[in-house]
């Protein structure tokens, strides 16, 4: 018996990337499997496709498994609902939601348009908030459920040209640890993964010249999106039930676990703080434990986080 046997599990984004490999392996651990996938591009420009969707779900039939397709986007509320009474009516419940669906629309800050803003937040954030709210009600009735959504070190460190994905990712984790917080009562969990891995959406990132398309060629062999999907299936399994609230990061074979916003330097001034002494007094009396701009080095190179390359 495989570590999901009995369940039902929704995937969105199932149809490429670390979505696909979430559904094909959420099935090898014998899950039935709704394969959720609006088709589209990353730009978000077109209207989407069931081909994708189907076609995962295909191969899940193909190998045994049970699946079926949907195609319909987690930006409308209405049809995550479906989704839900679609996993109800083909298997007979829902116990699991993997949300790695997304888009990207890169471009600097003062060039962002109030469209490209827009897009971003409503596939990542809405999106996110679409599939928990459609769910969390099913799952406080039958007194259990798995969230896994995606936050991204674009959010968690930061990542130039990303202010609409990197805003939209932190939103996600703080709502993550909410969920959590909240459903504890119920034996509902909520985790967040920041995957690195090499999908269709981290290729479509521009790289400077030939040497950085050389080593990124080198990097997807080694970090493949059937890595996070893996950690992402295991924090959903009911051998996980006792996991919640965390932040977790996946590159290649290493997973990391995140800290999580805490106060770390406090300065009380009793007779209490003017502009003047805040500048003189608290700000220096800080300053040694203020965060850098520039992102910590990579895990594997000594830092203490994840490798900057993001998905998800």
């Amino acid at each position: 018996m495989g570590a999901l046997s009995g369940k039902v599990v929704l995937v969105t984004g199932g149809g490429n990337g670390i979505g696909r490999d979430c559904a094909l392996i959420a099935a090898q651990e014998g899950a039935k499997v709704v394969v959720n996938d609006l088709g589209g591009s990353l730009a978000g420009g077109d209207e989407g496709s069931a081909g994708p969707a189907e076609q995962v779900a295909q191969e899940i039939r193909a190998a045994g498994g049970e699946a079926v397709s949907n195609s319909d986007s987690v930006t409308d509320l209405d049809a995550v609902y479906g989704m839900v009474e679609q996993a109800k009516k083909e298997f007979g419940g829902l116990h699991a939601v993997i949300n790695p669906a997304g888009i990207l629309r890169d471009v600097m800050f003062h060039k962002m348009t109030e469209a490209e803003w827009d897009a971003v937040i409503a596939v990542h954030m809405r999106g996110s908030f679409n599939v928990a709210r459609a769910t969390i009600e099913l799952f406080r009735e039958q007194n259990d459920g798995a969230y896994m959504f995606f936050t991204s070190t674009s959010g968690l460190l930061g990542n130039i040209g990303q202010a609409n994905y990197g805003a939209a990712k932190m939103g996600i984790a703080g709502m993550s640890r909410i969920i959590a917080m909240e459903g504890a009562r119920n034996n509902i969990r909520s985790n967040c993964l920041a995957p690195i891995a090499w999908t269709r959406m981290t290729q479509s990132v521009p790289v400077k010249d030939e040497a950085a398309a050389a080593r990124r060629a080198v990097m997807a062999e080694k970090i493949r999106a059937d890595q996070p999907a893996r950690l992402s299936v295991a924090l959903v399994t009911p051998a996980a039930a006792h996991i919640s609230g965390q932040i977790f990061g996946a590159s290649g074979e290493t997973i990391t676990l995140y800290s999580q916003p805490r106060p770390i330097a406090t300065e009380t001034k009793d007779s209490g703080w003017s502009v003047d002494t805040i500048l003189s007094e608290a700000m220096p009396a800080m300053a040694d434990k203020f965060f850098p701009l520039s992102r910590p080095a990579p895990a594997s190179q000594g830092g203490a986080a994840a490798a900057p390359a993001t998905a998800g």
